[in-house]
């Protein structure tokens, strides 16, 4: 099975222990992984601010780097809900590109999602362990049903004791460039989220999405909290973390 890993911006620049860990996770599988050499972006910001036609040509960019893999994998909701919900929407007036963007959205899939329901995953080498509780990121949940996926893989780890914080499904405040433009709101957001991590009692909150991790952890910092990890899913379950 050859697999394309689309590693994000956000993680090839900030956080690319995430890609790494998610490549691990891939080999160990079975897969055959390759990381195209020439990806970058998948073109949400540019998309979500209204600039169409950066979007496509982004988009255009991603279709052909992927388009001889039997699957992409996204450690990353917001990402791959841009490629299988927004790319055929951006070419929606190009028959041609439009076919390859469905093509190449039937093909994609975030991680856990990946790893749960196409390769079925029952044994993981990881012995992280500790009380965790889980954020489900807006793209992941909402446009491509990631929730229960994660937290299967999740319980095959016997370390692992996981407590749902209140409104778990609830925004934090991230949104992209809504964190940018809005910031007030996203502060009262990210705060409310911060507040139903520290009152399930979890060392660690655990998350899909590196721009909610950076947005959780960077509030609980500057509120004071330098205990609670913040870990990307990937980093959990490879046992990187």
């Amino acid at each position: 099975m050859r697999v394309g890993l689309f590693v994000t911006c956000l993680v090839d620049v900030v956080r690319p222990e995430i890609g790494f860990a998610a490549l691990k996770l891939l080999e160990r599988a079975g897969c055959t992984v390759e990381v195209p050499a020439t990806q970058t972006c998948c073109g949400q910001p540019g998309y979500n601010s209204g600039d169409a036609a950066a979007g496509r040509a982004l988009a255009k960019k991603v279709i052909d780097e992927f388009s001889g893999f039997d699957y992409v994998v996204v450690p990353s909701g917001s990402c791959g809900g841009q490629i299988k919900v927004h790319f055929a929407e951006l070419f929606r007036d190009d028959p041609d590109l439009k076919a390859r963007a469905e093509d190449l959205a039937a093909r994609t899939y975030e991680l856990t999602d990946f790893l749960a329901t196409v390769l079925k995953v029952e044994r993981l080498e990881s012995d992280f362990g500790g009380r965790i509780t889980y954020h489900d990121s807006c793209c992941g949940l909402r446009e491509l049903g990631v929730q229960a996926q994660p937290r299967r893989l999740l319980s095959l780890l016997p370390g692992v004791q996981l407590t749902e914080m209140n409104d778990c499904t609830q925004c934090c405040g991230f949104g992209g460039t809504f964190s940018v433009k809005y910031g007030d709101i996203s502060a009262a957001i990210v705060d409310e989220k911060c507040r139903n991590i520290r009152a399930s009692g979890a060392e660690a909150v655990v998350l899909g999405d590196l721009g909610c991790m950076l947005n959780i952890e960077g509030r609980l910092r500057r509120t004071g909290d330098e205990t609670t990890r913040v870990l990307h899913v990937a980093q959990v379950l490879a046992g990187d973390a």
